[in-house]
């Protein structure tokens, strides 16, 4: 289920409302911040490379201004990994409110999703549903892309 707020920034890339207390989206610029800041957002776990050409410099200063706490845990796009999901799920736990997560193209994000969903009950055909809306792993052109259909196949221990 996707619920809705009128106030969502939705023309950020990708932008997802999961819940009301989780969003998604693709890379952040520099506005994004304080726009998220006003629809509550307590805090920002990013999963994109702070190298990537998209990638908000000054992103924890940003937030840290702004009141909004932050969390990077980059995640290489061609070797997602256990550890990196664990980190994710760890930050996911601390938020301790409304929270944002995000990479590039919200691809990361909707994968990481995918197997939290998965892990926490919800049925396989909403989750991949979820994750559908933004991209499929197992048909994606991309090089990198067999890597993360091999991830999200990937049972939790």
């Amino acid at each position: 289920m996707t619920a809705v707020s009128a106030n969502d920034p939705e023309d950020i890339r990708a932008f997802h409302r999961l819940s009301k207390e989780i969003t998604t989206s693709g890379r952040l610029e520099a506005h994004d911040i304080d726009r998220l800041a006003a629809i509550g957002v307590a805090h920002v776990i990013n999963l994109a490379l702070a190298d990537h050409p998209e990638a908000l410099a000054d992103e924890a200063e940003r937030c840290a201004a702004a009141g909004i706490g932050y969390t990077h845990i980059p995640v290489p796009f061609d070797a997602p990994g256990e550890d990196h999901l664990a980190a994710f799920d760890a930050a996911m736990e601390a938020a301790g409110g409304p929270v944002h997560v995000h990479c590039i193209m919200n691809w990361r994000v909707s994968a990481f999703f995918y197997r939290r969903h998965i892990a926490q009950g919800m049925a396989e055909r909403e989750a991949r549903a979820l994750m559908e809306r933004h991209w499929v792993p197992e048909t994606n052109s991309n090089p990198h892309a067999p890597a993360w259909a091999a991830f999200i196949a990937h049972p939790r221990s």
